[in-house]
């Protein structure tokens, strides 16, 4: 396992966080540092038609083991990590035979990663964890992901006697901000359908996911003098505020679980000339989607009439539920399935509470499951991967492999 680790650490130690106001792809330019790495790695290890597009989108081809006429299967993983923490300056701590106490990562911050409020790591006592430092997240989301499709493909490479079909890999920018997919080339990849690596828990296998929508609500106001201002002040601040009270109090993220939607404000901004909100609306079902959208309008109608069409209100859907794609060829569910099972992997097949690549490229007609890839708490600084579930990604991705060359 220590080389999949030394991989990990590669990757993680490469700032590639992603910047949403960015309007270039990738959004940022220290985004190909792992990219041109990955590229010239995928090489070395003996992948064949390897390209990287002026997007930094990355493709390889691992060539097929058998002459059966075997579906092409591909595997894919992002390398942006999410702009909600700091992803500079990485320095990952790796913890052996982890002995279930709390684990301290920065002493001088007093930051410390403890199970009394992450239960789950004590699933993990006695193996391998890697953590931060306590002052940027890790970027297990999705370096883990990368590294086991890596890992992989070198196995299968060095075991040209495991029989499977012709496999291809993508690496992609910014899924982090919502565009992971959106310049992916679906056509070229030429894949039947595929897996992203980018679940959590190992277990996890997923073709649910949230439908999404982003928002950005603008209040234009008027500023009087407060001693002078009956009748004539417009406060925008006051305005969003009245605004986001008009929601659904516990339909946040901090209330929900499981299929539960929500609205979740991310962002504020305001003063009396001015004031701006950003928040995303998430739900399972289509129709309680739509109505979440309908209500928000609604509100702002009202709101309007009351304070002189002052609000502007802009929704754009960002993804779509990928269930309804995936259904039709649950077979691909089942492969993973028995997959997992076949190593001993209990499956943990439920909804993501979020959206992957594959949501949007199952709509763009490469139907496409999410898997474990071994993290737990993204996006912060309590982020961490035990090496162990990495390596049973990487078993998971040959048995697919094998499996499907078998079944075909």
């Amino acid at each position: 396992m220590e080389h999949i680790l030394e991989r990990f650490l590669t990757y993680a130690r490469m700032d590639t966080e992603s910047d949403p106001e960015s309007g270039s792809t990738p959004s940022t330019a220290k985004q190909w540092d792992l990219a041109n790495y990955l590229a010239e790695e995928l090489k070395r290890i003996g992948m064949q038609d390897v390209t990287i597009d002026e997007n930094a989108y990355i493709m390889a081809t691992l060539p097929a083991t058998t002459d059966k006429e075997v579906p092409v299967i591909g595997f894919i993983s992002h390398f942006d990590t999410s702009p909600d923490f700091t992803g500079a300056g990485v320095n990952p701590k790796v913890i052996r035979n982890y002995d279930g106490k709390d684990i301290v990562l920065n002493e001088e911050k007093n930051i410390v990663l403890s199970p009394s409020y992450f239960e789950e790591m004590l699933q993990y006592k006695g193996q391998t964890l890697v953590v931060t430092d306590g002052t940027t997240l890790l970027g297990a989301d999705d370096k883990a992901g990368i590294t086991e499709i890596v890992s992989a493909m070198e196995y299968l490479l060095q075991h040209p006697e495991i029989e499977h079909g012709k496999v291809r890999v993508g690496f992609t920018p910014d899924e982090e901000i919502g565009r992971g997919a959106h310049k992916f080339d679906v056509k070229a990849f030429g894949a039947e359908w595929a897996y992203t690596m980018d679940g959590s828990t190992i277990g996890e296998l997923e073709y649910e996911n949230f439908n999404a929508a982003g928002v950005k609500i603008t209040v234009n106001g008027k500023s009087v003098h407060p001693g002078y201002a009956k009748g004539k002040m417009v406060n925008a601040t006051r305005i969003l505020n009245e605004l986001i009270s008009c929601l659904p109090e516990y339909e946040t993220p901090e209330f929900t679980s499981g299929r539960e939607g929500f609205y979740h404000l991310t962002s504020i901004n305001g003063d009396i000339e001015h004031a701006s909100a950003q928040m995303i609306i998430r739900d399972h079902d289509s129709t309680l989607f739509k109505k979440r959208k309908k209500l928000l309008r609604r509100i702002t109608a009202e709101l309007n009439h009351k304070y002189n069409n002052a609000i502007e209100l802009e929704i754009k859907d960002q993804y779509y539920n990928m269930r309804e794609k995936i259904e039709p060829v649950y077979h691909i569910v089942e492969i993973a399935k028995e997959a997992m099972e076949s190593l001993g992997i209990t499956p943990i097949i439920k909804p993501i509470r979020g959206g992957t690549d594959g949501s949007q490229l199952s709509y763009m007609g490469l139907p496409c499951p999410n898997i474990f890839a071994g993290g737990h708490n993204f996006h912060g600084k309590y982020e961490y991967v035990p090496l162990e579930s990495m390596q049973k990604a990487v078993e998971v991705i040959v048995k697919i492999c094998e499996l499907t060359a078998k079944k075909a």
